[in-house]
């Protein structure tokens, strides 16, 4: 019954397809929904604005940044920028295209996790300010960790560890896999699939949750980005909602926002869409790793995990940041409560020079007084906007002030991790800064 009411909503919900420019809407007759238009229809300067992105990508891709990438902005409901640049990888073999579907790195925080968690507390099933263990009851045996708020934990205020290389556990010394723990070809015990002829352990999760019961918090409350409950979030709302994760998201979020490439392990369905690979793996899987998670964390997990694992088109992305923004409409529907986004995404813990919403990034605290390069993100955007960004050179933004959503995808990763360059010359800002530049003069 399941996959019937799935593939029913699939069909029914198929998105129209439009072209960049033809002002072709997204959805017909609905006025809170994205549809396409030019930057002169919301007073931006199109030649400004081309000029200036090419510019920026290209030095990007000629200073090894990233093979390719992709830049969608939406500007009062209409996108009215959409396009591709470079290819997937250095070789210059397959050019990259606007249906291409990208790994979402840590961007599936706030893309899968947390929709999820805000639904639960819009409900009432979830609550921010008791303590955690008050759900995930192993953590009432541990002492550190017993008290510490849900909200602690979504603002990155609870002290725990960033990280835990999982990975290690299932390496011997000389690198070579631990049989217990990882097999070359799937069985009744062995059924999460985390690259082709890999699959974990079904209990490996067990192991990992007994890893984060045992890792350390910090005696002192201040600023920590950590990963780790994102790695819990997904068996929580399971426990919760009496439903799998990734059906969850699909039903409540992905199908209804006619959202369909938005989704965990996209080799595994049948998508016409290319999708871009990202590192070639020294560690784990020894070959390029394409159409299955890159983070190892969430490989270990199956692909599905609440701190990676997502993938997506551009297009899909923004529906969903749309609706954020839209503080929690869109297409005449209503996915989470407005007090929730609007509690969701403003800062929680200023005081303590903490910049997070929960579970968003947010601005630099004094984001407008800063140049570029030292900005987070560009300095023009609304206090009020908030967004994340994602390992693999993923990121997405959204400014309720200035009704602009803006996703940029690359796999910067590829051929190696090593490449920083996106950083080093402030891509993701620049580009986002040329939208709240591009104003024409008033008439």
């Amino acid at each position: 019954m399941r996959i019937v009411s799935l593939v029913f909503l699939f069909i029914f919900l198929q998105p129209l397809q439009a072209q960049e420019g033809t002002g072709t809407p997204l959805n017909l007759g609905v006025k809170d929904v994205l549809t396409y238009g030019t930057p002169y229809d919301v007073g931006l300067d199109s030649s400004y604005i081309n000029t200036n992105v090419q510019k920026i990508i290209t030095n990007g891709i000629k200073n090894n940044a990233f093979p390719g990438a992709q830049v969608l902005v939406a500007k009062n409901g209409r996108i009215i920028f959409h396009k591709a640049y470079g290819y997937h990888t250095y070789d210059s073999i397959q050019p990259v295209a606007l249906d291409d579907m990208y790994d979402l790195a840590s961007v599936t925080k706030i893309t899968a996790a947390l929709p999820a968690l805000m639904k639960l507390v819009g409900e009432g099933k979830l609550d921010l300010d008791a303590p955690f263990s008050t759900y995930w009851k192993r953590w009432k045996k541990e002492k550190d960790k017993r008290d510490i708020t849900l909200r602690e934990i979504l603002a990155h205020q609870a002290g725990l560890q960033p990280y835990i290389v999982f990975l290690n556990e299932v390496l011997k010394k000389n690198k070579k896999l631990k049989r217990r723990f990882v097999h070359s070809s799937p069985n009744r015990r062995f059924q999460n699939q985390a690259y082709d002829g890999l699959f974990v352990k079904n209990k490996f999760n067990k192991k990992m949750y007994r890893l984060i019961d045992r890792s350390k918090v910090s005696a002192e409350k201040k600023y920590k980005y950590s990963g780790l409950a994102f790695l819990i979030f997904p068996q929580l709302i399971e426990q919760l909602t009496g439903e799998s994760y990734d059906y969850y998201l699909e039903k409540n979020f992905y199908l209804p926002l006619n959202a369909p490439t938005m989704g965990f392990k996209p080799k595994t369905k049948d998508f016409t869409n290319f999708i871009v690979p990202t590192e070639v793996d020294t560690l784990f899987r020894y070959t390029l790793t394409q159409g299955w998670v890159h983070d190892e964390n969430a490989a270990l997990l199956g692909g599905i995990s609440g701190n990676a694992g997502l993938f997506a088109t551009a297009t899909d992305l923004a529906k969903l940041m749309q609706m954020y923004m839209q503080y929690g409409v869109y297409d005449d529907k209503r996915y989470i409560s407005e007090a929730t986004v609007k509690e969701f995404t403003r800062v929680q813990f200023p005081e303590n020079d903490n910049r997070r919403g929960l579970g968003f990034d947010k601005p630099s605290l004094n984001n407008s007084e800063l140049p570029l390069s030292k900005a987070y993100p560009a300095p023009e955007v609304g206090a009020s906007s908030f967004g994340h960004s994602g390992f693999t050179g993923t990121f997405v933004w959204a400014d309720p002030e200035n009704q602009l959503v803006y996703i940029f995808l690359s796999n910067r990763v590829n051929p190696t991790r090593d490449n920083r360059n996106l950083y080093n010359l402030n891509i993701r800002p620049a580009v986002q800064q040329v939208f709240y530049k591009a104003t024409l003069p008033s008439k």
